[in-house]
């Protein structure tokens, strides 16, 4: 496709590279991991808002991944699978839009490890410092530090796509199934040594911290754990701990692969899978590892759906006719 087949705002996006025979799987798998993430993200936040015995600072914390997950799949999904319905001569996108949609997406990466960073040191003072956590972790610390996350998140990348914003434009392909501020600042011929070095600068504060702060939050826990006497207790925390551990893994290791395959123009193909995976596997995961897996959560969950059960068994003893619910 060739750059000045569009002009001025319109850009055209590069998709996936799908096959014809691997089209209908690719687009049924999305829907339904982005219905499961819808569902489950949302549930989950209904659930602990209409529970007051899960308006606690863990969970509260909880609701902001949900709410993130939500937010970051919205602004891919439905536009990956929008685009793998149209040839290539319809993947078009405004200028502005684009601009946006790269904004939420690196607002979203940010404020999972910000979030995380919050996470984590809840974790830390309910294993740590059980004493001290009902007087520290109150819910309008829970805000404050929330909005902190968002906030510090929200500036970041505001100057992150500000940057590239401020470029002329050369080129009108987007090499990339959705929007991020790479693709933005590729679009100039103009210098992007600046882009670069606050984009540099950027990844290492952010993921430094996050980084940091995550590791050596959950050594801090483990060495508690690993000495003291109450093993029951010790075993569940660590098992938390190990699957936070695994999820805030695979999310850094994606960012740092989509990071580093950019500067590999050969290997387009896997970048994009990359990028779409970061927004796919991860809000799916986080679902179940902070919500679904949480036993006071599960409880709410059986409590819920016990009654629904139950009157149902009744409607069907009540009339045994097959057909009552056709």
């Amino acid at each position: 496709m060739e750059n000045d087949t569009f002009v001025g705002d319109i850009l055209i996006l590069e998709g996936l590279n799908v096959t014809s025979q691997s089209f209908i799987p690719t687009f049924i798998f999305l829907l339904l991991i982005y219905i499961f993430i819808l569902v489950s993200n949302i549930g989950l936040v209904v659930l602990i808002f209409r529970s007051k015995s899960l308006q606690q600072p863990m969970y509260l914390l909880v609701c902001n991944m949900s709410i993130n997950d939500v937010f970051g799949a919205t602004i891919v999904i439905p536009h990956v699978l929008r685009d793998l319905l149209f040839s290539d001569s319809e993947r078009y996108i405004h200028y502005i839009d684009c601009a946006f949609q790269a904004f939420c997406v690196h607002l979203h990466m940010g404020a999972s490890h910000t979030v995380l960073m919050i996470m984590a040191f809840d974790r830390y003072m309910a294993i740590c410092n059980p004493l001290r956590y009902a007087a520290v972790m109150t819910n309008r610390m829970v805000v404050s530090l929330s909005v902190a996350a968002w906030g510090t998140a929200f500036v970041l990348v505001a100057i992150l796509v500000g940057l590239s914003i401020r470029l002329s434009r050369c080129r009108s392909v987007i090499l990339n199934p959705f929007c991020d501020n790479p693709s933005l600042f590729k679009l100039s011929c103009e210098s992007i040594l600046i882009n670069n070095i606050y984009g540099i600068g950027y990844t290492v504060v952010l993921l430094g911290s996050s980084l940091c702060s995550v590791t050596l939050t959950y050594l801090r826990i483990a060495m508690v754990c690993l000495s003291s006497k109450n093993k029951a207790l010790n075993s569940k925390a660590l098992q938390t701990c190990t699957t936070h551990l695994v999820v805030y893994v695979i999310l850094v290791l994606t960012v740092f692969l989509i990071v580093i395959l950019h500067r590999f123009p050969l290997l387009a193909d896997l970048r994009k899978a990359a990028s779409v995976v970061g927004h796919v596997v991860l809000p799916a995961l986080n679902a179940v590892i902070y919500g679904l897996q949480n036993k006071e959560v599960r409880q709410r969950i059986k409590t819920l759906f016990n009654p629904l059960c139950g009157r149902v068994l009744r409607e069907v003893e009540d009339n045994p006719n097959p057909n009552v619910f056709q």
